[in-house]
């Protein structure tokens, strides 16, 4: 079992397996499933298209034809990932190479839809020292409290361990998902009420689909 230490403000990582059972593992990391793909966007990717194939299923991690690197002389990558509803986000992965080219800070901002670098300036949701994890084991575990009700993630890769590129292989994201239209048509229910009482949230309470 791999186990990391991240130390910074994003604390510890442990192996992402812990307790759970291999069969409930990718299951786990199913949030991939729930991003806007047409939306999905990473900004610096030397090809384009590579970014979005680094949120895949668990069990294909280990693609190592799957991957996407930094242009040349860029160390920086910007992920701006749209989910198709709500995500309470529990934990993340981040996969590399055996090298310097390993991404080593990772942070976090939720809901700035089409984030620039410029936008990466500012203070983070949360942000963590990255170990090299070659196999895909290592969870950092989010503020959960902060990011309960994502519709947008944002991941800015800021700095590997000294080469002139970054590589990842994988990005696994862990969590539960909830359906964002029902939430929308209560807020519209309740804009167009001429007497709010004549709608009851409990009428129109989201279906939570658990993850993890």
């Amino acid at each position: 079992m791999a186990h990391g230490h991240g130390h910074g403000a994003g604390g510890c990582c442990c192996g992402a397996e812990r307790e759970e059972p291999p069969e409930r593992r990718g299951l786990a990391w199913g949030l991939y499933l729930r991003i806007d793909r047409e939306r999905l966007q990473c900004l610096n990717e030397r090809r384009e298209g590579s970014g979005a194939r680094v949120f895949r299923a668990w069990e294909e991690r280990g693609d190592r034809s799957q991957f996407v690197e930094s242009d040349d002389d860029e160390v920086e990558l910007l992920f701006n990932i749209p989910f198709t509803g709500n995500v309470k986000l529990k934990g993340i992965i981040v996969m590399g190479e055996d090298d310097d080219t390993h991404p080593s800070e990772m942070r976090l901002f939720k809901n700035i839809p089409h984030m620039s670098f410029d936008d990466a300036a500012r203070e983070p949701d949360q942000m963590f020292s990255l170990n090299r994890d070659l196999t895909g084991e290592l969870e950092y575990p989010t503020k959960i409290a902060r990011f309960s009700n994502v519709c947008h993630l944002s991941i800015h890769i800021s700095k590997n361990f000294g080469a002139e590129t970054t590589k990842i292989f994988y990005i696994g994201l862990r969590g539960e998902w909830t359906e964002a239209y029902r939430h929308e048509v209560t807020i519209c229910n309740y804009e167009a009420a001429a007497n709010p009482a004549d709608h009851k949230i409990d009428q129109i309470m989201p279906e939570t689909h658990f993850i993890s």
